[in-house]
């Protein structure tokens, strides 16, 4: 455990910034899962919002996020 004064408050900002983005993940990966369960224009659009979300935070690296929206949106294309 941190004795510095600084070190407690970064450990406890680390803590906050840990939570917000697995809530962030998870929100990201339901999203996928739901589109991949139900390939529709609704569920789409939220995914790309949820991975461009994840994205900008970095927990999705940039490539790693085109890469599942390119995936994403060729699932709906085979089923028009």
């Amino acid at each position: 455990m941190p004795v510095l004064p600084h070190a407690k408050k970064a450990l406890r900002a680390s803590l906050r910034k840990a939570q917000y983005n697995k809530r962030v993940k998870s929100a990201a990966v339901t999203a996928m899962k739901k589109m991949r369960l139900k390939p529709t224009q609704d569920n789409l659009n939220i995914a790309y919002k949820a991975i461009d979300l994840a994205a900008k935070r970095n927990i999705f690296h940039a490539n790693k996020a085109a890469r599942l929206k390119s995936q994403h949106a060729s699932l709906l294309k085979l089923l028009k």
